[in-house]
């Protein structure tokens, strides 16, 4: 059987040591009051909820499954909902939520760490409450007062939960292609008819009332994505009191079938006719829908963040516990008929990676939370656009880099078992079907990609990219005179200048030819990740350096993982810009009657 321990050492850490994240705090004023303390009690009383509530019914919630019958309702698996009411009974849903609405106010930082916790420990139930915060999100940005006052205490607390109905069977990523359509009603509603599929959440038992916001178009929409308007489509039409009132004309047609997050119901959502409100401008959906869109790949992210962390502590006990043949340097246990498989250097190579990839996740997850809370809520105009711009360049990165990696630590962690990390009893085969999904749904991977080269570095001419490079070259002045950092400085700083030598080039031959850049896209993101990845390790070691005096292992396994990230997986990057430069010819060369 899996287990889980929330790494709160780790994740505090980052926050304290990396980020200081109290003194970056007391310049955002909602933040000011907010202190280490708080941050740790927090993380502590969340680690708990997610080991000992969500995290023991993860793998039953696996084999088990959501039900549709046959009026179309839901029953998530066993102790899912009271799992949900316990969440909810504490304030969890709260956590990062506006006051004004009933929320605790906390940052974002601080939302991301409980968020790695929730995936790591149940990430097919930790989607029920986690899908909340894009309809949130787009509420708090596009609702009129009245739908602000009638849904957002309801989602704030979590009686109420929220879903993204987007794609349709025809449309996949291509939005502009949906046809659902919202028909104008004589009370200023609309009747949304059409259907929506994958829609995760998309029905179940677990709250009151269930708020879709739906994309749809009017009868005088353009074609494509200027054609879309955004919708709110409550399953119960709130009363006169703001309680679950007339059922609407909204109904879960099946659920998917799928490889991986069985606890959560992934549903077709039939509309026939259902009552709608719109939430923005008409045919301004677009903006809305990437307001809940970027709210969930930064999500996504955290998910494969969470899986990632699982897996490797279960692969890291099975190592240091399985016993089988003998090290090639000569008997390490000659007590024991065999030496622990951890003394192979294969096996270091994958928990290793494993390690290095989810550190320097974390890392960097937890420093896009904080570049959120300052492009919120800091004073100065300036600070709030840049970070806004590095939120924005890096979305894409969280999303795509983070759910590659994590897909790869969940099946080098189930390589460590060997046949025991394929049968489902080590859970292990569980982490890979779930994490699969990451790398695709909410964008794929690919689109991700082409948004970051195309809309996020391309598009204005590497500005946003070349803050970030601020950043970097911010961090390498600090260090300079320290002989102790060369080691992973220099590094950072040749692959700097190789990304802006690249994108240079890139962007000259995508000016001749588009498909060059749909053929560099996916290498460069990769490139792009480890230049984050070693941003992020670079500040770790320096935190380590300063503390690598006290004796305190962790500083030293700190530094051992850093020299393992530049030494082993750096050099990949090397690969994906030549991958990146070899051009589009040898993809696009062939009649597509040849394949």
């Amino acid at each position: 059987m899996p287990h889980y321990t929330p790494p709160l050492r780790d994740m505090q850490f980052v926050l304290h040591e990396l980020l200081d994240v109290e003194t970056a705090l007391r310049k955002l004023d909602p933040h000011a009051g907010i202190d280490r303390a708080t941050i740790d009690a927090v993380l502590e009383e969340g680690g708990k909820f997610c080991a000992e509530v969500a995290f023991p019914i993860n793998q039953s919630g696996d084999r088990e499954g959501c039900t549709r019958h046959d009026d179309g309702s839901v029953s998530t698996p066993k102790g899912f909902k009271e799992a949900y009411d316990a969440f909810v009974a504490a304030g969890w849903p709260a956590l990062g939520a506006d006051p004004a609405y009933g929320g605790q106010g906390l940052p974002h930082v601080v939302h991301n760490a409980m968020l790695e916790m929730l995936n790591s420990a149940n990430q097919a139930w930790s989607m029920y409450p986690g899908l909340s915060h894009g309809a949130y999100n787009a509420l708090m940005a596009f609702g009129t007062e009245q739908q602000k006052a009638i849904y957002l205490p309801k989602l704030v607390s979590g009686h109420w939960t929220g879903t993204m109905c987007l794609t349709e069977a025809q449309a996949g990523t291509d939005l502009g292609l949906i046809r659902t359509r919202a028909e104008p009603n004589a009370d200023g509603s609309y009747a949304i008819t059409g259907s929506k599929i994958f829609i995760s959440a998309g029905e179940h038992d677990l709250s009151a009332n269930i708020i879709h916001l739906v994309l749809a178009r009017l009868p005088d929409a353009p074609a494509g994505t200027r054609g879309i308007s955004l919708f709110v489509v409550p399953k119960f039409i709130p009363d006169g009191q703001g309680e679950a009132g007339a059922r609407n004309a909204v109904v879960c047609g099946a659920i998917e079938h799928k490889m991986g997050i069985h606890g959560n119901a992934t549903c077709v959502m039939n509309f026939d006719g259902a009552s709608g409100w719109l939430v923005g401008e008409p045919h301004r959906g677009l903006n809305a829908m990437f307001v809940m869109m970027n709210t969930a790949r930064l999500g996504v992210g955290m998910q494969s963040v969470g899986l990632a962390e699982v897996a490797y502590q279960n692969s890291l006990a099975y190592a240091k516990t399985r016993l089988q043949s003998r090290s090639l340097s000569g008997v390490k246990e000659p007590e024991q008929a065999a030496d622990p498989i951890i003394v192979h250097p294969d096996v270091r190579r994958m928990l290793l990676t494993q390690k290095a990839y989810v550190e320097a996740a974390r890392a960097f997850t937890y420093w896009a939370g904080l570049a959120i809370d300052r492009e919120h809520k800091h004073p100065s105009e300036k600070v709030r656009a840049d970070n806004a711009d590095l939120v924005a360049l890096l979305t894409p990165v969280v999303k795509g880099f983070i759910t590659d990696n994590g897909y790869e630590c969940t099946t080098l962690a189930m390589q460590v078992l060997g046949g025991h990390g394929y049968i489902s009893e080590s859970g292990l085969e569980q982490y890979v079907r779930d994490a699969r999904i990451n790398m695709i749904y909410e964008g794929t991977n690919t689109v991700q990609a082409l948004d970051l080269l195309g809309r996020k570095v391309l598009a204005d001419g590497g500005a946003k990219l070349m803050k970030f490079g601020k950043v970097i070259q911010e961090l390498l002045e600090e260090h300079a005179g320290n002989p102790a950092m060369k080691e992973f400085t220099d590094p950072l700083a040749a692959l700097a200048m190789k990304v802006q030598q690249l994108t240079m080039e890139i962007a000259g031959k995508a000016a001749r030819n588009p498909d060059e850049m749909g053929a560099a896209a996916v290498p460069y993101l990769r490139v792009i990740g480890h230049l984050v990845f070693s941003f992020s390790w670079c500040h770790a070691a320096a935190a380590a350096l300063r503390k690598i005096d006290s004796g305190d292992p962790f500083y030293q396994a700190k530094l051992m993982t850093a020299r393992f990230y530049f030494a082993k997986l750096y050099p990949e990057s090397k690969a994906m810009i030549d991958q990146a430069r070899s051009g589009a010819t040898a993809l696009m060369e062939m009649d597509a009657a040849l394949f």
